[in-house]
């Protein structure tokens, strides 16, 4: 098991969590726990369950502003990676020499737990989900958590596990500076969140690399080795870690590619070889081939059986909002892939799915750059439904690749217009590229009401 990392922040006095939500409430929960005197500041509403808990545990919080001198007399800040660091109050507490650190590199700091920890551009959450499924269905004692599942910080509250599946976003490793990945995975690297990094992708692909920070010899890193912008990366950034990339373009003699029979082969040194044919995996389509790869190599790194490996990945169902198959009316296929919050997530989705297409996209642009869609647009799709307040860069973009783009003025409207539009075979596809939070509180609402509205056909 990996050793308790030394501590790097005090380990006691005033602990001030920014954010109420489930990373915030976990973090205070544990911090009180290890003797903390904590409360939790939050600028907006609190969930009232998230406040039932805090209330049982006897912990002091805030909801609709900031009391930012109390914030200021702390000894140690934990924040939500929804904040950004830029924020006037995060730039005082750093200016003021107090550390301000994510819920991530808290709770690591309290377990002995193994951490494998998944990031990437696209497909994590599969991933993270996958990787979890075989492990579990191996005998590990695992948890799951990061930007998935239960809070990382609740559960070393009150969990003992011996490894971890943790999903971090960039938004996540921006805010680590000692935290350890035993298991470092990177999927792929494209523009996504760019509005956040001065709109630089190079900015991106340093903290997509921040997850190799601080991995020692006997760690390992797991890399897509077809991906430009992940070899990229490592010109600049050299892991100190054992490496294995996968692969599904050139043969590799450590780590996973397909073969000319199309199948998974997994090589890792001192094990046998793994394969499986990529017709028996429970998740189609070329992304998916290269996130059982990660995830058979995490796996194999494990000292898994083949055996039960093979079981695991024909039989994992994915996550919600992720290519997610919610109803078959009048021989048309609804598919929610609402987790497609930019335009690569989009151009899986394209890329797995059988033509003809009715494409339900738009949202909150994040300076999307929506080129590389337009092969598959021409090709595969039939018709263009917008949602969303402004799809002006939509109609820009795509307008000349399909015979077919019209705007809705809510979720059912424009469920109703694409059955309207489609035909006997083909697929209406929930896949926005965009952000929610225009006409939606998040993904998870868009795609529940995206399911709501297909029902109601």
């Amino acid at each position: 098991m990996a050793a308790i990392p030394t501590y790097h922040y005090p380990q006691q006095g005033k602990l001030a969590v920014l954010g109420g939500g489930e990373s915030g409430v976990g973090t205070a929960i544990l911090a009180r726990k290890i003797g903390f005197d904590v409360w939790v500041s939050d600028s907006g509403k609190i969930a009232e369950h998230y406040k039932t808990e805090l209330q049982k545990a006897g912990i002091r919080y805030e909801e609709g502003a900031h009391s930012e001198s109390e914030i200021m007399e702390s000894d140690l800040v934990v924040k939500s990676p929804g904040i950004p660091q830029t924020v006037p109050l995060v730039q005082r507490l750093r200016a003021a020499n107090i550390p301000v650190i994510a819920e991530i590199e808290f709770a690591a700091q309290y377990t002995h737990a193994k951490l494998i920890c998944i990031t990437g551009s696209n497909g994590k959450s599969t991933t993270t989900m996958l990787t979890w499924h075989i492990l579990s269905r191996g005998g590990l004692n695992v948890g799951l958590a990061g930007n998935i599942g239960r809070s990382f910080a609740l559960q070393v509250a009150r969990e003992q596990y011996d490894y971890y599946v943790l999903e971090l976003s960039s938004f996540m490793l921006d805010d680590m500076e000692h935290f350890r990945a035993n298991v470092a995975v990177l999927l792929n690297i494209t523009p996504d969140h760019l509005d956040r990094y001065d709109h630089k992708l190079e900015n991106y692909i340093d903290s997509k690399f921040r997850i190799i920070r601080n991995q020692q010899p006997e760690d390992l890193f797991v890399y897509c080795a077809d991906d430009p912008m992940t070899l990229k990366g490592l010109e600049k950034h050299q892991p100190t870690a054992r490496t294995l990339p996968f692969s599904i373009v050139q043969r590799l003699e450590w780590g996973a590619y397909l073969n000319t029979d199309n199948e998974i082969e997994i090589n890792i040194p001192n094990q046998d070889t793994f394969t499986m044919d990529i017709n028996e995996l429970s998740l189609q389509g070329k992304h998916n081939v290269y996130n059982n790869m990660a995830s058979g190599l995490v796996a194999k790194a494990q000292e898994l059986r083949n055996a039960t490996m093979k079981e695991s990945m024909g039989s994992f169902k994915n996550i919600p909002h992720r290519l997610e198959f919610v109803a078959c009316i009048a021989g048309v296929n609804y598919i929610n892939d609402s987790k497609a919050t930019n335009v690569n997530a989009v151009w899986y989705a394209l890329e797995s799915l059988a033509p003809q297409i009715v494409l339900i996209m738009g949202g909150v642009d994040k300076g999307n750059d929506y080129e590389m869609l337009r092969d598959l647009i021409r090709t595969k799709v039939r018709a263009i439904v917008c949602i969303g307040k402004d799809n002006s860069r939509i109609y820009d973009a795509l307008e000349e690749d399909t015979k077919i783009i019209v705007n809705s003025s809510s979720m059912r409207d424009a469920v109703e217009i694409a059955s309207h539009l489609a035909q006997k075979g083909d697929t209406v596809l929930l896949s926005p590229a965009c952000a929610s939070f225009d006409w939606f509180k998040n993904f998870e609402d868009r795609g529940e009401q995206f399911k709501e509205a297909v029902m109601n056909l």
